[in-house]
Order: C-alpha cells, then structure tokens, then sequence
C-alpha cells in the first residue's frame, strides 16, 4: 500500500510500522528541535527517516532537507535505509510514486503531493543553507559542530509556510559528555533502548528476537568506551585514553586534493584477520601531515593489497612507504613493485611524536589531520560488529593498558583495534626522528 496524506503524526508511520518509548516521544512531538539518542542498533534512524517521510505526506508542498557532516557519508548511509526501510517501492521502481533527480548521488525526492526532499552535506553549505525548509533532519548529528547545527536551525524557523509547525529533527550516539548537543539547553533529547527496538524484543511479551540476541551478542563484546556508548548508551569519555589531545572537531577536516608539490607517502600495518590498513600521507610547506586515503580492509591477502595500494596511487609520486618488519609480506609487496622501509617500531617514543603533532601549535593548528571520509571504503565485516573502520574511529578506544588498581599504567597501550594508530605511528616517527639511519628516501611514481 502506498503511503498517503493521510498519515497520522503520533507514534505510526504511512506503512504502519509503530515506534516505542524515545522514538514514539520524538514522532508525538512538535517542538522547534528534537534529538533521539541512544546506543546503537535502537532504531533511531529509522524511526527519524519515518518521520520525516510521513511529514513530507501530510503537508503537500513542503519543503525538507536531510543532512550529513558530508554528502558522501549521507548517501552511503540514511539515504540507503530511506529507500531500502522507508519507501515501500524502490525509488528506482516505475510504480514508485516518489520520483529522485539523479541515481548514483541524488539531489532531492519529489512527493506526489508537492513535497521535496532534498539531500546535502555540509561540506558543501552554501549548497544546503540557500533555501529556507519546513523540516530538517540531521543524520548523526554528533558529527557536526554547534555552528554548523546553528546555522541550519537559521533554515528552519517557519518562513517557508508549508507545515504547521517546523521542526529540526536529529539523530545521533552518544559522544563525549562535554559534546554540545549535551549542553545546548534548546535542544530535546529522547533517548532510545535496544528493548524499545521491535526488530530486537518482541513488543507484547519484551522477549528477545532471534534477531536481537545476534545484535545483542555483538554489542555485548565492545569493550571500553565503544561498550559504555554503544552498548548502554552513556556519554562518556575514555578513561586512560593515549591520545587525550585528539579532538574530532579539530583534527578532522573535509577532504581536499593536496597539491601536487606537497610531498606524499605511505605506511602500512600488516593484518588478514585483524585489518590490513594502509594510510596515504601528505606534507604541506609547513610540515603538517594530512592523511588523505586509508585502506583498512580484514581478510585481504597482501598480493590483494598491493595491487590496490597500486591501483589507488596511480598517477601520484610517493617518496616513501613504511611497513611494518614482517619480511614474507615486505617481499611481496615488493614484488608488486612496492619497495618499503622498515618502520622504527618503538611505541613509547612514536606515541609521544604523535602527541606531538595533535597539539595546538602556535599558529592555532595542530600539525595533524585526518580527512573526512578518505576511508576507501568500510569494511562490512567490522561495521556489523561495531569495531572501528578508521584511524579516526580507533582514537577515542585506543587506551593505556590498566594496572591492577584499574588507573592506566601509561607504558603500554590496550593491543586491540589498533592497527591505524600503529601505522599512524609509523609515519609520524619516519617523518619526526632523525633520518641519519636512513639512506636517502626514493621517488616511486605511478603515472
């Protein structure tokens, strides 16, 4: 059945799916902004994207916008459940009512009824905040800054008339507990339990599905931070984290193409059941590092690995890679015409040249950054079980091993899902000790 104007916004969708506990709060309510928190797997997009969706029904002719930190990670995430889990007929399907301007990266959804949805990233704003929109919906909202989520509230105010109230709609995980979504006072949390999801308890009897002992088996298995956020929901921060310096709103910045002239180089982590990570590095005339391309990938044999490192730097010149000692998988590399250096390997002394460069500088800048979404593509394997896909996801779990008394020790650092931050490790100390030991450095070019 086709969805309607005649949806009803209280705690059902168009297709009747129901929603409880925070997700029913959030589909009752009218105010100006709403944000649904919770650990993962509660439902929260779902029940945000069905709420939008049953808007956009309601009010013919009204305007709404969903929203990422980027574009890209918008399209490969919320729009992919809006048309697998929200439209009962793929827009793509010449039954769907709701037509799409564009395939691969759509700009927006036409409605029947007058309704469009457009889609956008703030990585391109003025694109996004040129129109004024009866609904916005921000898709992990803990991604963006408070001026960024600032300015969209500035497009969402009532002027564009459609609806009877506008509204700014959120979803996000729990972060940090100095995060601003936790201190902006406007802003209306509901949070949402894995017991309020019907997909994992049955919502008659509150038994667990088949479905959620799987889920609840995986989110069981986190450790440290990840478990406290992802699994019960806490805002908290990582208590013995290495990288106390690390800030995601700093340190992570939109992707740009780094100048020609800006030397570049790699460094590599070896791993088939752990991941094979791979990290592309950049040097800009001040000696800052950017990474601009990470392969992080389980289950990759290296003869794999290396001709996709050839393939993804085709056309640029490397100075250098650096891997790690195992000689069988440095051989093979080379013999895919990738020649390495053996990285200088000592974790005590690499963490402090990495604390390093995460500092502020005198020129307000840390001499470290990590480029959104320069992740080739998420490993499925390690997403379904929440572990960390990216150098930038290891930072906030990656901590000091504890002593016996639970403080962290501040020697050694936990040996799990580490494998970007040793490579990270490397480059910094290739780049940042003294190069004596070192002959001088090749060019390989792969035009």
């Amino acid at each position: 059945m086709v969805a309607t104007a005649q949806a009803v916004i209280q705690h059902k969708s168009p297709t009747g799916i129901r929603f409880y506990g925070g997700a029913r709060r959030a589909w009752a309510y009218q105010g100006p902004e709403f944000i649904l928190s919770g650990p993962y797997e509660t439902g929260k997009t779902i029940a945000a994207l069905h709420k939008l969706n049953a808007l956009l029904w309601k009010y013919p002719g009204s305007l709404a916008l969903m929203v990422r930190k980027t574009y890209k990670s918008l399209i490969n995430s919320a729009v992919v459940t809006y048309e697998k889990k929200v439209l009962e007929v793929p827009p793509d399907d010449p039954n769907c009512p709701i037509k799409k301007l564009g395939k691969s990266r759509p700009d927006w959804y036409d409605y029947p009824n007058g309704s469009r949805l457009v889609l956008g990233g703030m990585d391109n704003a003025d694109k996004v905040l040129s129109a004024e929109y009866d609904f916005i919906y921000v898709n992990q909202a803990e991604e963006l800054t408070l001026d960024d989520y600032e300015k969209l509230t500035g497009r969402c105010t009532g002027r564009a008339g459609n609806a009877n109230y506008p509204q700014m709609m959120s979803d996000c995980n729990p972060g940090p507990p100095t995060h601003w979504i936790k201190q902006r006072a406007a802003l209306k949390m509901f949070v949402s339990r894995h017991e309020d999801n019907p997909a994992l308890f049955a919502p008659d009897t509150g038994e667990i599905t088949e479905q959620g002992q799987r889920t609840m088996q995986v989110l069981n298995n986190l450790t440290g931070v990840r478990y406290k956020r992802g699994r019960l929901g806490l805002w908290a921060g990582a208590e013995g984290q290495v990288y106390e310096e690390w800030d995601d709103t700093v340190h992570v910045i939109d992707w740009f193409e780094p100048p020609a002239n800006w030397p570049r180089y790699r460094s590599i982590d070896f791993g088939y059941t752990n991941p094979f990570v791979c990290g592309w590095w950049a040097v800009d005339p001040d000696g800052r590092l950017y990474r601009y391309r990470e392969l992080y990938q389980t289950g990759l044999l290296v003869e794999e690995a290396a001709k996709e490192i050839k393939r993804l730097s085709e056309g640029e010149r490397i100075i250098e890679t650096v891997a790690d000692h195992d000689a069988e998988d440095r051989a093979t590399l080379k013999k895919y015409g990738i020649p390495t250096k053996p990285a200088d390997k000592r974790v005590k002394t690499g963490i402090e040249a990495v604390q390093k460069r995460l500092q502020i500088a005198g020129d307000g800048k840390p001499r470290l950054f990590v480029m959104r979404d320069c992740l080739v593509s998420a490993d499925p394997k390690l997403v379904e079980q929440h572990r960390p896909t990216c150098l930038a996801e290891e930072k906030p779990s990656y901590i000091w091993e504890p002593q016996r008394d639970g403080k962290p020790a501040k020697e050694e650092p936990v040996k799990t899902d580490d494998h970007a931050c040793d490579e990270e490790r490397y480059m910094v100390m290739y780049l940042d000790e003294p190069k004596d030991k070192y002959p001088p450095a090749r060019v390989e070019s792969y035009a």
